[in-house]
């Protein structure tokens, strides 16, 4: 359920991007991908400039409501799982509390040898 609700997030904010960059401004945006051929043939500036803001509030709406459908859905799984990242344990390191750490020197039986460093097994 999660997976889907992010995915349509994603698509929704997607699509609202492209439409408000497809809508008329000062720099232009994508609004020359319509020109005055296509959609801009078929229905004056003001009906398309009324439809562009339509969608753009109806995706925001729809933006905004898959927002709280998400930090719902969230908390609820979080607190089903009763975690918290703070709660996990410490990894334990790799050498045993019985065996000398690699900062500690360990007596050497034989002093004409080079000193041996344990194996962890």
């Amino acid at each position: 359920m999660g997976s889907v609700l992010l995915v349509l997030q994603l698509i929704v904010a997607i699509f609202l991007v492209v439409v408000i960059l497809m809508q008329r401004s000062n720099g232009g945006a994508l609004s020359g991908l319509g020109g005055d051929s296509g959609i801009g043939g078929l229905i004056s500036a003001r009906g398309k400039g009324n439809i562009l803001t339509r969608i753009t509030s109806v995706l925001a709406t729809l933006f905004f409501a898959l927002s709280m459908a998400l930090s719902i859905y969230f908390s609820h799984v979080e607190t089903a799982k009763k975690t918290s990242i703070l709660d996990t344990p410490v990894a334990s390191s790799s050498i045993p509390a019985d065996e000398p750490k690699a900062t500690e020197t360990a007596p050497s039986e034989n002093p004409s040898q080079e000193p041996q460093v344990p194996v962890a097994e």
